[in-house]
């Protein structure tokens, strides 16, 4: 692991202002640094800023204050067409709802993001299929997202998070919409791809998902509560 941590942040805030006019603080001063290769869960209840911390993890949101360096860079200041660069290359995501487009195939879903690069599309659709085999869907290229199971889903959606070959890969309640054997199966992919030293962030609810974790951040009302060993605190508030 390099000394340089991959994500560094620092005195991070973040307010949000209701219609009304009304000041509503969600983070207070979070710090946080997770080098290359780590495998970190993120938890906590309904409103403990989870969902708003990992926005800005993602260059989704930019923080009221403090910084927040992914890579070597500060990003905490980034217009969003700079901020967008930095997702579509550095960042690669995973969300509850796999957000796959339903007319294309697997294939073509987890080549878009090259597409949109620039990318040739021979060159895109060799990287994609490549992404497919690395997460065992590598003979469903040519099938809709409809003619797929929802973990196959899933898997097409790890496959196009990983196809930028990006520096980050987070994971919004990936396993929400899964049974429970599935979602052994899905997290069993993003360890085989910890293993291959994918730095992974996952935010979850679920304690036997956080387990497959090597690191838990827990948040409570905005700030950290705990950030060590799974097993030492898995499962309290």
């Amino acid at each position: 692991m390099s000394a340089a941590p991959l994500i560094a942040v620092s005195g991070i805030t973040k307010h949000y202002e209701t219609p009304g006019g009304v000041d509503v603080p969600v983070l207070h001063g979070i710090d946080l640094a997770i080098g290359r290769g780590e495998f970190v869960a993120i938890m906590g209840q309904s409103g403990s800023g989870k969902s708003t911390l990992m926005n800005i993890l993602g260059c989704l949101d930019s923080p009221t204050s403090g910084h927040y360096t992914l890579d070597g860079r500060d990003v905490s200041r980034l217009s969003d067409g700079k901020l967008a660069a930095v997702r579509n290359h550095q960042i690669g995501f995973v969300f509850q709802g796999f957000n796959l487009l339903q007319r294309m195939t697997a294939l073509d879903n987890v080549a878009l993001p090259l597409a949109y690069a620039g990318v040739t599309k021979r060159e895109a659709r060799r990287r994609a299929r490549r992404k497919l085999e690395q997460t065992g869907l590598g003979t469903m290229a040519d099938r809709l997202p409809s003619q797929l199971s929802g973990g196959q889903q899933q898997r097409v959606a790890i496959a196009r998070a990983l196809v930028m070959e990006p520096a980050l890969v987070l994971a919004d309640e990936p396993t929400g919409n899964l049974d429970s054997e599935t979602s052994d199966e899905i997290i069993d992919v993003l360890a085989a791809l910890n293993r291959e030293a994918t730095t992974i962030v996952l935010v979850t609810h679920e304690p036997d998902v956080a387990a497959r974790a090597r690191r838990l951040v827990r948040l409570k009302d905005g700030r950290v509560t705990y950030d060590g060993p799974v097993n030492e605190r898995l499962g309290q508030d």
